[in-house]
């Protein structure tokens, strides 16, 4: 098992959350930050998620944007139980991985589990589907109030 933290944790590039993306994804994409590792075209669906968040995003700047406030209500501090199934065929890979931190506003712990199923073409992330758990994030955030 692999466990990444970091004090003072951002959610951005260097944070836990892509450091256990990459180590999941080591060896079958390209760049060095997350957001390198994505195609300029790719799409990234929220399949299970939590109310008012896009189910889609098409592109990679519009990802970069998606993620850009994340610190102001998630403070991501460390990311563990990471596991992989990979399909070369497809070229896909599952990642399954736990986040754990709180929230910003009122210092909830958060920890929610991930299956990511990642679509690979040509080195780069071209297709990524989440599933979360949506009661971690209302849990965290004190939803419903």
């Amino acid at each position: 098992m692999t466990k990444y933290t970091e004090v003072n944790s951002n959610f951005g590039a260097n944070g836990p959350f892509f450091h256990i993306i990459r180590e999941g994804l080591k060896g079958l994409v390209d760049g060095d930050d997350y957001f390198d590792m994505l195609a300029d075209d790719v799409i990234v669906e929220y399949v299970i998620s939590v109310p008012g968040y896009p189910k889609r995003v098409k592109g990679r700047k519009r990802v970069i944007n998606l993620y850009s406030d994340y610190d102001s209500y998630m403070s991501v501090q460390s990311a563990d139980n990471l596991r992989v199934y990979h399909d070369p065929k497809a070229s896909v890979a599952v990642l399954e991985y736990e986040v754990h931190g709180k929230s910003v506003q009122g210092g909830r712990p958060y920890d929610n589990r991930f299956v990511s199923i990642v679509t690979i073409e040509n080195g780069k992330v071209t297709k990524w589907r989440d599933y979360l758990d949506p009661i971690a994030v209302f849990d965290a955030l004190g939803w419903p109030s």
